[in-house]
């Protein structure tokens, strides 16, 4: 089967950074479906791998969110049939989704929404899980209109942030407010949803404080956690929660102690990675979101198209995302 790969950690400037590659299709077992892979799209992690991974000469497939159409199952599969059209977002110590195939286990798969496309499905799988389980899950926000409050959800325009901001608008009664620095990226906030948009590149307490929000109850870093966190500290509301996606070295939990914040941590990889007894729940999840879109409560956060899956183009996707002014996701379709 045709794939991209690579085989040494080199930057994307290198022709050979990511290459084409023919390797063996892989087969079903256990409770995992066969997938022929029809999108994908690229995230912040498949740029930290390629980057920093290195196979050693031997080809690794990368690649996370996928949408596609089951080919065959394993002899433990409950939730699927050859045919379905499925979405998902794979797990990190399994061969990639840039790839015509894919095997991958159907407690992390989700049917793919009706009303979207492959390629639109596919720019959403995982941030929609890693959006979703910090909010509900790890910062524990009622998924209704219960709550009272406001969460400030910092790099609205990422591929997290353009679903924290739908899932917090749609789901839950809190202010949404998002922060970005460019015309662009403000806009593309204020579609995905959010009541208020400051610019991150200011003095965000300050910016918050003129648009009559000093505290917030909620704080979602979603990129740039360093440069984030005294603004996080300082803006949170006493008893307040903060979440992060990124390790940020060298922080000091402990100026939240007399706030008695709480910090949270979300890695969407850790249900698959390390076979939890909820595993399921990843299922689960898709298939709500598949619903909430075919509903059209939230919509996909394709943002541009990168062409067929070459490594070419995954070389010029990964570029863009690493540029960091990426808005939304990029996908790519087709072999």
């Amino acid at each position: 089967m045709k794939a991209v790969a690579h085989t040494h950690a080199r930057p994307i400037t290198h022709e050979e950074a990511l290459v084409d590659v023919d390797l063996p299709e892989p087969a079903a077992h256990h409770h995992d479906i066969l997938v022929e892979v029809k999108a994908v799209s690229v995230n912040p992690v498949d740029v930290k791998l390629r980057r920093t991974a290195d196979p050693v000469g031997e080809p690794r497939v990368l690649g996370f969110d996928a949408a596609g159409i089951v080919r065959a199952i394993g002899p433990e599969v409950a939730h699927f049939g050859i045919g379905d059209e499925v979405w998902y977002a794979g797990v990190i110590n399994r061969p990639g989704s840039n790839a015509e195939f894919q095997a991958v286990d159907e407690r992390i798969v989700g049917r793919k929404p009706k009303t979207l496309s492959f390629a639109d499905a596919a720019a959403m799988p995982l941030t929609t899980i890693t959006a979703w389980e910090m909010l509900f899950e790890r910062m524990m926000i009622p998924r209704d209109l219960s709550r009272r409050g406001s969460i400030l959800i910092l790099g609205g325009a990422g591929g997290v942030g353009s679903m924290a901001i739908q899932l917090a608008r749609h789901l839950t009664s809190l202010h949404v407010i998002a922060s970005a620095s460019r015309e662009e990226s403000r806009a593309w906030c204020t579609r995905m949803g959010a009541h208020l948009v400051i610019d991150h590149s200011a003095d965000i307490p300050a910016a918050l404080a003129a648009a009559g929000t000093p505290k917030v109850d909620f704080v979602f870093s979603t990129n740039n956690t360093r440069a984030n966190w005294k603004a996080a500290v300082e803006v949170v509301r006493p008893q307040g929660r903060i979440g992060l996606i990124e390790p940020g070295e060298g922080l000091d939990a402990r100026e939240l102690m007399a706030k008695s914040v709480s910090l949270h941590w979300e890695s969407m990889f850790t249900r698959p990675l390390m076979h939890t007894a909820d595993m399921i729940e990843q299922h689960h999840l898709l298939e709500v979101v598949s619903m909430l879109v075919d509903r059209g409560t939230l919509v996909s956060t394709r943002s541009e198209h990168g062409g067929t899956i070459t490594a070419m183009n995954m070389r010029a996707a990964h570029a863009r995302v690493e540029s960091g002014h990426m808005v939304g996701k990029i996908v790519l379709e087709g072999f």
